[in-house]
């Protein structure tokens, strides 16, 4: 939001006094002001081409109405026929505008506007760092996602930047979470069961231990490509376990006992899986510089590299220790 500065303006006040001695009518004195200064409808045109009335207004011209001087010297006429200069029945004071009153949800407000920056190129480090000084000096109260409603004394409302990069995080962890749950639901339908697809979408959450550390070591901040990276990562995840647990019910089904399939599964489809993971993090690394989507790139080498490995070992394990017994009795 932006304020302009206060500016100076004339102000026209009539001298009741001098009025009353010259005879001229008060409200003669305002039609005059209003006359030069915007203008006065003094008749109407009906015109059958016309359906409402057409005013006919009078008024100074826009020369005359640029200098104060020339407003001044219009003249304003008495009941007695004299006609008396505006300079002699108003007083002109030179002040400034009034200050803004600015109102939010009907409380009155005081806008705070600055960039902020610091070590790390995000504001809201910034912003953060504000906040707890403020907590600590003055122990006002703050918000930051619902604006103050009812407010008596003060407070701080957080806004702007922070309030952009809250709702796309908002925004894209509702879409985290859809996609968890259509992923799941696509499982459920090609393997027939309820719980398998638990077991496949186990190693999502192993991301963050690549994505995390991976920003740290790089020195970048988690961004929203970042988030997106790690959406786009659940999808490659479950493809990876989809693979193993496929492999295993195929030997299964072959006559290979259960404990064999689960060991041949990570043996024989680690080298497919690390390739196209390896070919996956190579196509990330072309924008590793770029400055918008450097957070996409960490997200998907890192994640990748960690979940992968991991995924190796953990989902032949877990399907292991939850399906023995089902197996077992077939």
């Amino acid at each position: 939001m932006y304020l302009p500065e206060r500016h100076e303006k004339w102000q026209v006040v009539i001298d009741r006094s001098k009025a009353a001695h010259l005879q001229v009518p008060y409200a003669s004195i305002v039609d005059a002001l209003a006359t030069a200064v915007g203008g006065k409808p003094i008749t109407y045109l009906h015109s059958e081409h016309s359906k409402y009335p057409i005013p006919i207004q009078i008024q100074a011209t826009e020369t005359a109405k640029v200098r104060l001087e020339q407003v001044l010297n219009m003249k304003v006429g008495s009941p007695n026929g004299h006609a008396y200069p505006l300079s002699d029945l108003v007083e002109v004071r030179q002040t400034r505008m009034d200050d803004y009153i600015v109102h939010k949800n009907l409380v009155p407000m005081v806008m705070v506007v600055g960039d902020m920056s610091g070590e790390l190129d995000s504001p809201l480090y910034g912003m953060f760092e504000i906040g707890f000084a403020l907590d600590e000096q003055m122990g006002l109260a703050q918000y930051y996602i619902h604006q103050p409603d009812g407010l008596s004394g003060v407070a701080v409302a957080w806004d702007g930047e922070w309030t952009v990069t809250y709702e796309t995080f908002r925004d894209m962890g509702i879409a985290y979470a859809v996609g968890m749950v259509l992923i799941y639901l696509l499982v459920v339908a090609q393997f027939k069961s309820y719980l398998v697809p638990l077991i496949i979408m186990a190693p999502i959450p192993l991301t963050i231990i690549g994505v995390m550390p991976g920003h740290a070591l790089l020195g970048a901040q988690f961004t929203a490509t970042s988030m997106i990276g790690m959406i786009a990562l659940a999808g490659i995840i479950v493809r990876n376990s989809i693979l193993l647990v496929d492999f295993i019910n195929q030997q299964v089904e072959q006559g290979m006992a259960f404990s064999e399939a689960v060991i041949q599964s990570a043996a024989v489809r680690a080298k497919p899986i690390m390739l196209t993971a390896l070919a996956a993090m190579i196509g990330a690394v072309f924008i590793l510089d770029d400055p918008i989507f450097n957070g996409l790139a960490i997200s998907l080498i890192f994640g990748i590299f960690v979940s992968t490995v991991l995924t190796l070992l953990v989902i032949p394990v877990l399907y292991y220790v939850v399906m023995r017994k089902r197996f077992a009795a077939h």
